[in-house]
């Protein structure tokens, strides 16, 4: 007797686990890491705070997070062997693609699979924080014919990436802005890549194939690389009087608004509000920028014809207009969302390793039975 399986695509609706790391409400617009809003976090905590109570469950104290800073200062460098193998890559190479092999290499230098020791574990997750930005910027250098700029121990988290970016350390607003876009985009519950990352642990592999496997996911331009189309759709589009005959054509065509609509959220993404009051900051200090005001009336045609089905900005709408003034390349705007999201995935790394179970999910068979064999020569 066979088991009928209700088939959900994309397993919308299923819960794949447990999970007590974050919590969404899509109705009401919250966003929770361990029970505190968003909101709060993005106002008072830092990157490398809200990292440590994602992985370990509760907010450092003092003492703690010092360390904690301390360890990821010292572990920012990496291996020789790891930058020269970058700089074989092509130059044409996308950077998710860098990202990932280099991840993936990772565990050539530090992999034990010790995964029931905690020394190793926070080694690990130490390791890919550190690491996983400066090998991003590194990539960015090489791919320019540069040599990779080396860390500054004496720049906190955000300053020092900006800085091995664009060699040169980076203004107060344009640092704070970005480390509190890592804080928004470090984990958002069970995403495609934070799925793949679960996935891959339950294997009980190690974690840098666990991330390397989830930059994989993240790098889809309906996932992470989201970001990036909505600049090119910004460019598209070429100016403020052009917004409603494009959103006209994407009707009439069927074809997706780039940076609208989530699988979750019917209201407007809360880390787009954010982003959107941090964009403005820095426009307010560095200048304007044309496609802001594009964006604004995207915004608005939008809502005017699309809100009564729950479509609102999402979290990459304005991520990349605040990337943009701050001086980060367009195609490197999802691996700097992957920077951020290292977080998330690790404590979900960790948290699945607590009780583990391989995940093993049933298909609806939809093809034939019993056929017969056609020798090759009859075919």
């Amino acid at each position: 007797m066979s088991i009928v399986c209700e088939f959900k695509p994309g397993l919308e609706g299923i819960p794949a686990s447990q999970s007590s790391i974050s919590y969404v409400d899509g109705q009401q617009g919250v966003l929770e890491y361990r029970g505190i809003p968003i909101e709060k976090l993005a106002t008072h905590s830092t990157f490398l705070e809200t990292t440590y109570l994602l992985i370990w469950g509760q907010l450092p104290t003092t003492a703690e997070l010092a360390a904690f800073e301390q360890e990821i200062r010292y572990h920012r460098r990496i291996k020789y062997r790891i930058r020269d193998m970058m700089k074989c890559f092509p130059e044409s190479g996308h950077p998710m693609d860098a990202l990932q092999a280099s991840a993936a290499a990772l565990g050539l230098f530090y992999s034990r699979r010790a995964l029931d020791n905690p020394e190793y574990i926070r080694a690990a997750v130490v390791r890919l924080v550190a690491k996983i930005p400066t090998m991003v910027a590194a990539f960015q250098m090489i791919r320019k014919g540069n040599d990779p700029i080396q860390p500054r121990d004496d720049l906190d988290y955000a300053a020092n990436f900006l800085y091995m970016l664009n060699e040169r350390e980076p203004d107060p607003l344009a640092a704070k802005a970005f480390d509190v876009s890592l804080t928004l985009h470090a984990e958002h519950t069970m995403n495609a890549s934070t799925f793949s990352a679960r996935v891959t642990a339950s294997t009980l592999t190690d974690p840098y194939a666990v991330i390397a496997s989830a930059v994989g996911t993240l790098g889809g331009p309906l996932h992470g690389g989201a970001n990036e189309e909505v600049i090119s759709m910004l460019e598209e589009i070429g100016s403020v009087g052009n917004v409603r005959a494009y959103v006209e054509r994407c009707i009439q065509e069927k074809s997706k608004i780039m940076g609208f609509g989530h699988r979750v959220y019917k209201v407007k993404d809360p880390r787009a509000i954010i982003l959107q009051d941090l964009a403005e900051q820095l426009f307010a200090k560095f200048g304007s920028d044309k496609y802001y005001d594009i964006a604004l009336e995207l915004e608005r045609v939008v809502e005017e014809k699309f809100a009564h089905k729950g479509i609102y900005p999402n979290v990459d709408f304005y991520s990349g207009l605040v990337y943009r003034k701050i001086g980060i390349p367009t195609d490197l705007y999802t691996p700097v969302f992957a920077i951020a999201r290292v977080a998330g995935w690790l404590a979900h790394w960790k948290e699945q390793l607590a009780e583990n179970r391989i995940f093993r999910p049933t298909q609806v068979y939809m093809g034939n039975h019993d056929m017969p064999y056609i020798p090759i020569e009859e075919r």
